[in-house]
């Protein structure tokens, strides 16, 4: 892959993992309620499932995900279900003083378990993958084109995730964090609210 080519994945992947939705929610989400560790934790592993799913694009498995619409359903509404519970526990948060002791590593892996689901539970990322790859990935293309496409989309996730973790975890923040950061928190469940029956509704029409 040439130079100039991989610098247009870079911009188109940089594109969707900055465009809004329910994965920077959720990362705002922990990056409130559990610090910066806590954010970070989620934007990992929410690359993480990235990664699974640019993996089973070049293997070939999203065009079979797609080929039977049911499961493609069924990982939808999956999907929206858990941002429906993790929506509703966001609604339930409650001011809390954001220091060390609030960086416990049950809240971590707490945080990786719902950045890991939320993307599992987004099959969209599947038409997003099969989209980029008609374009990048050519017959020509070997092992390391297929590993650099899917290392490029992980390391351009993670890094946009942590970015927003770093930043609304800034010392700077906490202060107002701490007075108002849980009616930020709760805004943060409206929209996986809204998210998810936005993706329910969605699944309805279509099927």
């Amino acid at each position: 892959m040439s130079f100039s080519l991989w610098l247009t994945l870079v911009a188109v992947c940089a594109l969707g993992a900055m465009s809004p939705g329910p994965s920077l929610a959720l990362v705002l989400r922990h990056t409130l309620q559990g610090g910066r560790r806590s954010g970070i934790a989620a934007a990992l592993a929410h690359a993480a499932s990235v990664g699974l799913y640019a993996l089973l694009t070049v293997l070939g498995l999203g065009a079979l995900l797609l080929g039977q619409p049911w499961l493609f359903q069924t990982v939808s509404l999956l999907g929206a279900g858990y941002l429906l519970w993790i929506g509703y526990q966001a609604l339930q948060a409650q001011p809390v003083s954001i220091d060390a002791s609030a960086l416990k590593t049950n809240m971590q892996r707490e945080a990786m378990r719902d950045g890991f689901l939320v993307g599992l539970g987004n099959p969209k990322l599947i038409l997003f993958f099969l989209a980029l790859f008609s374009q990048f990935v050519t017959p020509e293309l070997g092992w390391r084109g297929h590993l650099l496409i899917i290392l490029t989309a992980m390391l351009i996730d993670a890094g946009w995730y942590m970015v927003v973790a770093v930043v609304f975890s800034h010392a700077r923040f906490l202060p107002w964090l701490e007075r108002r950061g849980h009616w930020f928190t709760r805004l943060t469940g409206v929209l996986l609210l809204a998210l998810a029956l936005r993706l329910i509704v969605q699944v309805m029409l279509e099927y």
